[in-house]
């Protein structure tokens, strides 16, 4: 008679289940808090009908309005859901707060442990760099020529030309003292491979939710990833190296390629595994870093830095 059965055990499911008129970013994440594991689903408000908006998407799923409105909490071992209010300003969630009183809280409500662990969403984030590749252009005549379009960046994984997903780091900001955790993409200009920009959400608090971008000079060339890529394949001791590992009975992987911004330059950042045939468990080995035209590899991070600078700069932490 004290036995429970949970039917809907797979965290979107459960959340969807309970929300259905809320949209789901496709990667929650496990958190530790006082001992104990939660999941945190990061969940939108989305309207195609908002007005004086511009439409995003495809035929299945266009929309013109999204805000991360809600954040979502599972405690992975009994499986409660509890939703937290993230934007109380959104006119979208009003509604909802409305038709269903005491299901979201406040949140200031979650435990600071947890607070602490709320990251900026991929998928939200994702949309408003993809938008902001055009409309970063202000001048109209500019805009409406389309003469400074900008795109992702590309980078080279497995062999192949693949654009760049925006990914989470630890670093320190230029001008800035205290390490931040940021989610960031590069930037190139339409149809070209140097790199234009650099844009980044930060997740820490006060300063949660707030977007910057570096927009580079057009008189200076700065390396984009792909670039940087094609200088690594060029360096005959890292291809040899590479070319010795990938024999039989071995195969190594190229891991993705950081963007790091240091002073009035970026550092590139690249790691190397080694796999063995027959099993799936990477193993890092080396990490290539460069810097303008300088390309090294080296068996740990700190002494790949050492070997381009002589010393670990500011911002950067092996």
């Amino acid at each position: 008679p004290g036995s429970r059965i949970q039917f809907w055990r797979r965290v979107q499911e459960r959340v969807s289940e309970i929300a259905p008129f809320l949209q789901l970013d496709r990667d929650p994440y496990l958190v530790l808090s006082q001992g104990k594991l939660y999941w945190v689903q990061d969940a939108y408000t989305v309207s195609d009908r908002f007005p004086y908006s511009e439409p995003y998407g495809n035929w299945f799923q266009k929309l013109n309005y999204i805000r991360n409105s809600v954040k979502v909490v599972v405690d992975a071992y009994e499986g409660s859901v509890l939703f937290y209010v993230a934007d109380p300003l959104d006119p979208v969630l009003t509604v909802y707060r409305r038709a269903f009183p005491g299901v979201f809280r406040e949140l200031k409500d979650l435990p600071e442990g947890l607070r602490k662990h709320l990251r900026y969403p991929e998928d939200l984030f994702e949309i408003q760099a993809d938008m902001y590749q055009t409309y970063h252009m202000t001048d109209p005549q500019v805009f409406y020529n389309r003469e400074d379009l900008w795109a992702f960046s590309q980078e080279k994984y497995a062999g192949e030309a693949t654009r760049i997903i925006p990914y989470y780091i630890l670093m320190r900001l230029p001008d800035t003292h205290e390490l931040q955790y940021l989610l960031m993409t590069p930037f190139t200009p339409q149809s070209r491979d140097n790199m234009i920009a650099w844009m980044a959400a930060k997740c820490d608090f006060p300063e949660y939710g707030k977007v910057l971008v570096y927009q580079l000079p057009k008189e200076r060339l700065t390396y984009g990833p792909i670039q940087v890529e094609a200088m690594i394949d060029q360096n005959t001791l890292i291809s040899q190296q590479l070319s010795l590992w990938d024999q039989r009975g071995s195969r190594f992987i190229r891991g993705s390629l950081v963007v790091i911004p240091i002073e009035k330059s970026f550092l590139y950042v690249e790691p190397v595994y080694l796999t063995a045939e027959g099993t799936n468990i990477p193993q890092l080995k080396r990490v290539i870093v460069a810097s303008g035209s300088k390309v090294v590899m080296e068996p740990t991070l700190d002494e790949a830095i050492k070997a381009v600078f002589g010393t670990v700069p500011q911002g950067v932490e092996a």
